[in-house]
C-alpha cells in the first residue's frame, strides 16, 4: 500500500492499455427451471473503456450482473476476470478481486453518516478480518486513519463534502446514489458495476451523473460496465454498447452502429407489420 493507504496499481505497458480484455463473458447460459434467462451470452470489455449494457426488459440485463458479482450461478460458459476464473472466486472474494458493484434498489445504512457508508466500502481492503475488527485489535486501530483519507478523498471527488456527517437516509435521492458510488469506489475496483445508476433521477440529476461516470473515470482509470435505460446516458458516456434481447445478444458495436442495428431497432420498438 502507499501512503495514503490506497493499494497500488501495477503499471500496465502500453499494449495492456490499449484493448486487452478485462472482463472475458463466453458463452454464459442461465436457466431457471424451463426459462432460459441467459442464452450463450458472450462480449469482452477491454481495459479502461466504458462499455453499456442494453435491452428490453427481461432481456436478461440484471441477470447477467448477478452473474458478473457471482450472486447467481450458471450452467454454462466461462466468465474470465483479470485472468481469474470467476466460478472459481468464493462470493464474498468478487469485490477484493476488484470488482465493485452498485444496485438499482438502493441498500445503504441510513443512520450512519455518508462518511461511515464509505468507509464501509473499504473493509474488504483492510487486512484485519471480522474479530479483529469486533475486537478493535492495534492492526484495526492503524488502518483507520487510511481508510478515512481514502473516504476523504472519494467525498471531494464525488462532491459530497457538505453532507459527509448527514445520515444517509436523511439526503435526496439522488445525492444517495452518489453515496452508494461512494461505497462501491471505496473497495478500489478496477472494474465498476453500474446497475440502472440513472433510475429515479430527473433530468439535472441525469446530467449531473454523466458528467460524474465520466471524472470517475478518467480520474480513477477505472474499466465501467453499465446496465441502463436512459438511452441518453449510454450512449453518450459508452465506447461500446451491448445488446440483449430475450436472453441472446442481438448486437455490439460503437453507440453510433447499434443506434443503426435493425435488430436493435425491432427490439425496442417492434416489427413492422
Amino acid at each position: 500500500m502507499n501512503e495514503a493507504g490506497t493499494a497500488a496499481i501495477p503499471a500496465m505497458n502500453a499494449a495492456q492499455q490499449a484493448g486487452s480484455a478485462l472482463l472475458r463473458v463466453s458463452g454464459i447460459t442461465v436457466r431457471f427451471g424451463g426459462i432460459v434467462a441467459l442464452d450463450d451470452v458472450s462480449f469482452d470489455v477491454r481495459r479502461g473503456e466504458i462499455a453499456g449494457l442494453i435491452g428490453p426488459n427481461g432481456a436478461g440485463k440484471t441477470t447477467l450482473f448477478n452473474c458478473l458479482s457471482r450472486l447467481y450461478d450458471w450452467q454454462q460458459g466461462s466468465i474470465e476476470f483479470d485472468g481469474s476464473d470467476l466460478a472459481s472466486v468464493q462470493r464474498y472474494r468478487i469485490a477484493q478481486l476488484g470488482i465493485g458493484r452498485t444496485f438499482q434498489n438502493l441498500a445503504l445504512f441510513r443512520t450512519m453518516s455518508v462518511r461511515d457508508n464509505i468507509m464501509v466500502g473499504a473493509h474488504c481492503r483492510s487486512r484485519g478480518g471480522f474479530l479483529a475488527n469486533a475486537l478493535r485489535l492495534p492492526l484495526v486501530r492503524r488502518e483507520e486513519p487510511r481508510i478515512g483519507d481514502h473516504a476523504r478523498r472519494l467525498i471531494d471527488l464525488l462532491e459530497l463534502g457538505p453532507v459527509a456527517d448527514v445520515a444517509a437516509g436523511d439526503l435526496p435521492f439522488g445525492t444517495q446514489k452518489r453515496v452508494e458510488l461512494g461505497r462501491a469506489l471505496a473497495a478500489q475496483p478496477s472494474l465498476l458495476l453500474l446497475d440502472e445508476p440513472a433510475a429515479g433521477l430527473n433530468h439535472s440529476e441525469v446530467e449531473t451523473f454523466i458528467e460524474l461516470v465520466q471524472r470517475i473515470h478518467k480520474e480513477l482509470s477505472l474499466t465501467v460496465l453499465l446496465v441502463e435505460h436512459h438511452m441518453n446516458l449510454v450512449m453518450r458516456v459508452s465506447d461500446r454498447v451491448f445488446v440483449l434481447d430475450f436472453g441472446r445478444k442481438i448486437a455490439d458495436g460503437t453507440p453510433d452502429e447499434v443506434r443503426q442495428n435493425a435488430d436493435v431497432i425491432s427490439a425496442y420498438l417492434g416489427k413492422a407489420d
